[in-house]
């Protein structure tokens, strides 16, 4: 991406609450999704809000996941559906000396766009290995590609990012300067990670299989947000 690329301020994107906090900078948002598993795709069917947690990956200004095409997401955003895509890292609990200023370090970014399917034949296969290997480095080489009846159940679905904006929390302790004397309750904060336990490998894996060295970083204590950022790394390459 150019080097300081940003997306424009608008009133969909602006943060409204605590604006010092919000990011704008294609790079930081970037970062924040390509670090992340899950995302969460809020969207509109008959006038009823649905909110649905899925896998997914980026590919440019592109988000990209898949659904079973009997499902009622996929079938309401196949033909063009308005979608607002959201993850959120949590990074600490912060416990302050009054209810108020209790709160949370996270990560997080709001993306919005269209969703649409992908019914390009010739597409379908090469966003599938993308998916794999977007958290499997190189793991698309490794498997079996996926049979007619599998291509026919999975829809991809996609979105160009129209617009997005990220929101960062990383601060101490701030309470009101007179409860620092006046509160003695204990204040802290208490740092949170996701990591990686120890592979389990399957029971039936033929003895002559290793871990790829493509899975080097999948280590037992790893973190999986830095996991996933190198992951990506690995695949796309950067930015």
């Amino acid at each position: 991406m150019p080097e300081g690329a940003s997306f424009p301020l608008t009133k969909v994107n602006k943060v409204k609450r605590r604006h010092d906090r919000g990011r704008y900078d294609k790079a930081t948002v970037y970062n924040i999704l390509d670090a992340a598993v899950i995302c969460h795709i809020a969207y509109v069917i008959d006038g009823r809000p649905y909110n649905t947690p899925t896998a997914f990956w980026r590919e440019g200004d592109h988000l990209y996941w898949h659904g079973s095409s009997a499902s009622q997401m996929i079938k309401a955003q196949r033909e063009g559906l308005p979608v607002c895509l959201t993850v959120a890292h949590l990074d600490a609990l912060v416990m302050a000396r009054s209810g108020f200023h209790h709160s949370v370090n996270y990560r997080a970014v709001m993306a919005w766009g269209t969703a649409h399917a992908i019914t390009a034949n010739a597409e379908k296969p090469r966003l599938m290995d993308n998916f794999i290997d977007r958290i499997y480095p190189g793991r698309s080489k490794l498997i079996r590609q996926p049979t007619a009846q599998e291509l026919k159940a999975t829809t991809l679905m996609g979105m160009e990012i129209e617009t997005a904006s990220g929101k960062i929390r990383n601060t101490h302790v701030s309470d009101d300067e007179e409860d620092y004397a006046n509160v003695p309750a204990w204040s802290a904060m208490i740092p949170v990670t996701q990591v990686l336990g120890t592979p389990a490998p399957c029971p039936r894996s033929l003895p002559e299989v290793a871990m790829p060295a493509e899975m080097a970083p999948f280590k037992e204590g790893a973190r999986l947000d830095e996991v996933m950022s190198q992951a990506y790394a690995a695949t796309f390459g950067r930015g």
